[in-house]
C-alpha cells in the first residue's frame, strides 16, 4: 500500500471523529491492515502529571507494557528526547523493552500540541529494517492529524 494513498483516509477519520479513542483505534487498525511491515500500531500519551506514558487505542497483539517510565525503551526515550526514533534493529538497542519475540523493528513518532510532546505513535514490525523516510513523513502527517482531535 502506498502511504500517500493513505493521507486522504486518515484525514477522513479525524474530520468524521465523534470520539477521540475510538477515532484513534480506527487509524491504528487502518494502518495496520493497509501497511504490511505494520504489525502492531499503538498510541501512548503522557499519564496525567506523571513521567510516564500509558497505553491508549492500539491495534496488534495484547501488550503487558500499558505503562512505560520517561526513558525507557524507545516509547520512554522518545517522551525525553521529542524526537523521532526510528530502530532498524531492536536486538541492537540495549534500551528496548521487548513487546513480543517476533518484533524486529520499531518506530516512534512524538505528537505535539503547542510545541509540546503529549505522546506518540508506536509501530512494531516484524521485518528487519522496512522503516524508510517515507515512513517516517507520513507518520507525522498521521500525528499532526491526530494532535487536532486532542
Amino acid at each position: 500500500m502506498e502511504l500517500q494513498s493513505l493521507k486522504p483516509k486518515i484525514t477522513q477519520l479525524i474530520e468524521d471523529s465523534t470520539h477521540v479513542d475510538h477515532t484513534l483505534l480506527d487509524i491504528c487498525k487502518l494502518l495496520k491492515s493497509e501497511v504490511s511491515h505494520y504489525d502492531w500500531v499503538g498510541f501512548y500519551f503522557k499519564n496525567g502529571n506523571k513521567n510516564e506514558l500509558k497505553l491508549g487505542p492500539y491495534a496488534g497483539a495484547p501488550t503487558d507494557h500499558t505503562i512505560i517510565p520517561f526513558g525507557k525503551g524507545i516509547c520512554g526515550q522518545v517522551a525525553v528526547s521529542n524526537q523521532n526514533f526510528v530502530v532498524p534493529d531492536v536486538k541492537a538497542q540495549d534500551n528496548y523493552i521487548a513487546c513480543s519475540i517476533t518484533v524486529k523493528s520499531e518506530i516512534v513518532i512524538p505528537i505535539f500540541i503547542d510545541g509540546k510532546n503529549i505522546g506518540q505513535i508506536d509501530i512494531d514490525s516484524n521485518t528487519l529494517d522496512p522503516f524508510s523516510v517515507k515512513d517516517e513523513e507520513f507518520l507525522e502527517f498521521v500525528c499532526a492529524k491526530v494532535a487536532t482531535l486532542l
